[in-house]
């Protein structure tokens, strides 16, 4: 699945290495997401945090409403999301009209990690080759929507399950 994930990012770096018009920083609740792969990784590799992507249908999906209440409002959410990533949102409207580079650099992200269903969260790192030009993508782990988690109590069971992927993460790399 690595080489198909290097593959795939190849492409998509091809398709959006400039950065676009439509993209934007959209501050929620004290979080900063946006929307364009590039900076996501410009952030990520200053920071040397992961890039936490948000797959979406902001205008009909009801699950991924739910998890934004749910999780994404809730201060310890948050406190962690400020701390820990930076925010990717990959959004799939029905209503509402993207860019065309922003619809190429979702469905590229789309394809590369097969999402197919919403909500989708991928954690994943991504480093670019300076003399290659290419780019590579880590992937750390995904999930979707803490089902089975007690009432109201969502995020810790979110919190928990995505601090595991970047535990196992920070184990692998001090292990080489």
């Amino acid at each position: 699945m690595k080489k198909i994930l290097v593959f795939l990012s190849l492409i998509l770096v091809h398709c959006v290495a400039p950065s676009f018009a439509q993209q934007h920083n959209d501050k929620k609740d004290g979080l900063v997401w946006t929307t364009d792969l590039m900076v996501a990784q410009e952030r990520s590799q200053a920071s040397k945090k992961p890039i936490f992507a948000f797959f979406t249908g902001s205008d009909w999906c009801g699950w991924c409403h739910k998890l934004q209440r749910d999780v994404f409002v809730k201060p310890a959410f948050i406190k962690w999301a400020q701390k820990e990533v930076v925010l990717l949102e990959l959004d799939f409207p029905r209503q509402k009209q993207l860019s065309p580079e922003l619809q190429q650099q979702n469905n590229s992200l789309q394809q590369t990690f097969q999402v197919r269903g919403y909500p989708t969260i991928w954690m994943f790192y991504m480093d670019g080759d300076k003399a290659t030009g290419k780019m590579n993508i880590t992937p750390l782990g995904s999930t979707g929507y803490p089902s089975g988690a007690e009432p109201g109590k969502e995020e810790v069971k979110f919190l928990n399950e995505v601090n595991g992927f970047i535990a196992k993460a920070k184990s692998t790399a001090t292990a080489k």
